[in-house]
Formats: structure tokens, sequence, C-alpha cells
């Protein structure tokens, strides 16, 4: 009995999130909300009997019925998320909400099957911060004064990171973070944000080359103390994202190309300087041939890959545990494996979903400060996601880069709720008509 339901579910839910997954598309095609209305609900039906059917198997798998209550709670709140949303901001994207709670649905179903404890550790953390996130929008859309505090916040970025550099703990080879009340800290994250509420700031006062000449010098800081501090995947990010910027800001190709070019250079520079990227780079070549030492985890993940196929082994009945560090940088090979290749690729396109809407709602705004803030954590989301399953897959090389919203790890969750619930202030702002500064 305990088989057929094992086998039945993985089908059911590649079923169900496949028709979550084209709804996440249709919606484009409809101007307004209140079009959409009915898409919306089709999702929240869909996302939630895809996280019944994975505590069943769940619980089926293990006998333990603890889980029954841990479910619960995490429908309580995911219930709770959407319909204070509705009621809190009527006019909020429920695209951006239902993607959110999909991604986190996926993510408790997984963690919980590779580690119970660690996914209630991730719970407790996703729910302070659903709770902090809750009132973001009210303060994006409110307190315009923001921008006024662009240059505190390249110094709150730069003084942050150096002090990670000096003073934090070295993992991997890369000092990173700090350890808080047992909590692994990593202010490089949160100064994502804050690096993208600067550039906004900068780039929109004014485009002249006085002005991107500074603003080059305060990226190139933050980037170049990532680099010295060997958190070369959190550097790379930084650079994309004020190549994108500044591209966004000025309209300029010749930033664009300029910084593409400066970002090759870069590449073979770290490769000659670091040995772990020159590490990374050969495991990525061929990991076969060094299947034993550096190439370990990224063969480990594509046997994984492989195994599940199209429709997965189904939870608890593969071995995803053999890579290591699993819940974190390899999430997503854990889903292929017993969820099936299809399941992973219809998560692929909602984070897609997440971020043409972040840029759709980036482009049609007129005030360029915010236009600007929604295209940076737009590039945020979009090339972490691409960093992350493209170094599982064998694309690129690997960077230790989280996957947002599954992947597990507490800092890399709440920023992530705080850039949705920014994204949310701002798409509030331009549904409500609100009279702002138009771009010059």
């Amino acid at each position: 009995m305990s088989n057929m339901i094992v086998e039945l579910s993985k089908y059911v839910m590649i079923v169900l999130l496949a028709f979550y997954t084209l709804h996440c598309f249709i919606v484009f095609r409809y101007a307004n909300e209140e079009e959409r209305r009915g898409f919306y609900i089709g999702q929240n039906i869909f996302m939630f009997l895809i996280h019944f059917l994975g505590y069943l198997v769940l619980c089926f798998q293990t006998g333990d019925t603890s889980l029954i209550l841990f479910f619960a709670v995490q429908q309580i709140m995911l219930f709770s998320v959407i319909m204070l949303y509705r009621i809190l901001y009527p006019d909020s994207n429920r695209l951006i909400i239902n993607n959110m709670c999909m991604l986190l649905c996926v993510s408790f179903i997984i963690l919980t099957r590779l580690s119970y404890s660690r996914s209630v550790k991730q719970f407790k953390i996703v729910l302070a911060s659903l709770i902090l996130s809750l009132v973001i929008p009210y303060f994006i859309s409110h307190l315009k004064f923001i921008k006024k505090f662009t240059w505190i916040c390249g110094g709150i970025g730069i003084f942050s990171l150096a002090s990670v550099m000096i003073l934090g703990n070295v993992t991997y080879g890369s000092k990173i973070s700090y350890q808080l009340f047992g909590f692994t800290f990593q202010p490089s994250e949160f100064v994502k944000i804050i690096f993208v509420f600067f550039l906004a700031g900068m780039l929109a006062e004014s485009a002249d080359l006085f002005q991107v000449v500074a603003v080059t010098l305060m990226a190139g800081a933050h980037v170049i103390i990532l680099v010295l501090s060997k958190d070369l995947g959190s550097a790379l990010i930084f650079f994309v994202v004020y190549v994108v910027m500044l591209y966004v800001g000025t309209k300029k190709l010749i930033y664009l190309i300029a910084g593409l070019a400066s970002g090759c250079i870069a590449s073979v520079i770290g490769y000659r300087l670091f040995p772990h990227v020159r590490t990374r780079v050969t495991a990525w070549r061929d990991p076969f041939s060094v299947i034993e030492g550096q190439g370990y985890q990224i063969t480990q993940s594509l046997f994984s890959i492989g195994t599940g196929g199209w429709f997965g082994m189904g939870l608890y009945e593969g071995s995803p545990e053999k890579i290591p560090v699993v819940e974190a940088d390899f999430i997503f090979s854990a889903v292929s494996e017993e969820m099936g290749c299809l399941f992973g690729l219809c998560l692929i396109l909602i984070c897609i979903s997440n971020f043409l809407m972040f840029m759709n709602i980036a482009m049609k705004f007129r005030d360029l400060y915010y236009r600007l803030i929604a295209a940076g954590l737009a590039s945020i989301y979009g090339f972490q996601m691409f960093l992350t399953i493209g170094g599982v897959t064998k694309f690129i090389p690997l960077t230790g880069v989280t996957l947002p919203l599954v992947s597990y790890g507490g800092t890399s969750v709440l920023v992530t709720l705080i850039m949705f619930s920014i994204i949310q202030g701002i798409y509030l702002m331009r549904s409500k008509g609100v009279k702002i500064r138009e771009e010059k």
C-alpha cells in the first residue's frame, strides 16, 4: 500500500505542478489582477494539494505521526500569508505571493525528507521572516525619503563586508559569515539589498560621466572586499547587478559591453590567483577524472539527477544524502532525483516567472529610482537562480550559491522574502497610481 501511494503520488504531484506552472505564464496575458483572479485560485488549490501529497508520502515512508502536526502548522502559515496579503494589500501582485508560497512548500517537503531537524529550524526562520516581510510593502510604498540615504547605504555596505573579511568565520576557504545565537549570519546577503538601493539612488540622481565613475568606484570597492574574502560567488552577483543597473540607468550599450568584457578579464585573473577557483574549474571540465576528490560533489549531483529520470524515484526512494551539503547548494539535485526532472523543470519555470514579473514591474514603472530597485532585485534573484542550477547540472562551475526559498539557509531565505516584499511595495505604488517623480 505504501509503495503504491509513493509511486502514484509522484506522478500526481508532477501533473499538479505542471498545471500550476502553466498558470504562472497564462496570467501575463491579462492586464490586471482582477482578470487573473481565477488562475490564482487554481494555483492555490494545486499548491496545497502538492503540499498535502508530499507530507502524506513522508508520513507513510517514516511512520512518524509528528509530521502531521508539522504539516498542519505549515498549512496554517501559508494560508495565513495568502489571506493577510489579500486583506492588508488587496492590490498586491498575487503571482509573486503564490510563487513564494509554492517554493516554500517544495522546500519544506524536500528538507523534511533530508533532515527533519533542519526543516523545523528553517520553518521557524521562515515564520519570523514572513511576519517581518508583511510590513515591508507598507513602508516601501509610503516612505519615499529612502533615496536621501544613498551614500549611507554605500557606507554601510562596505563596512559590513569589511567587518566580515576581518572578523568572520572561515567556511570552505571563504570568510562569509558570523555565528550568532546558534544561527549562521551572512551579512553579504543583506548587503545585496543595500547595494541595490545605493546604486538606484546614485543613478537616478544623475547619469553623467562623473556619477558613473563614482558608482563604479563604490561598486568596485564592494566587489574587491568580497574577492579578498574569497566569497567569489557573491562578488560575481554584485558585479552582475552593477552592470545591469548601470545599463538600465544610463541606457548606454557601451557600459554593458564594457562590463561584460571586464567580467571576462576578472574571471581569468581570478582563475590564476585563487587555487579553489582552479579546483572548481577542473571539477567542472572533467569531474569524472577527479571523482575521488574535487569532482565528487558534482559527479554525485549528476548521478542523482540522472538516477531520478523524468519522473523521479519517489520520496525516500533515492540517495540524495550522498551529495555533500545537499540541503543547501545541491537542493535542486535532491528534488530532481526523488521528485523527477519534470518536477525540477517546472520549478525552474516558476523561478523564471518570478524573474519575468519582477522585470515587468520594473520596466512599467515611470520613476527611475524605483525602476532601478526592481530591476536590481530581479537581477539578484535571476542570476542567483542561474548560478545554483547551472552549477549543479555542470552547465557552469560551482559557485556555492543557494537556490532562493528552496535551499536550507536562514539568512538566504530571510533576505529573499525581504526582496519579494520590496517588489510588492513597488508594485503597490504603481498599481495605486501614486504620484512620484517622473524619470528625467
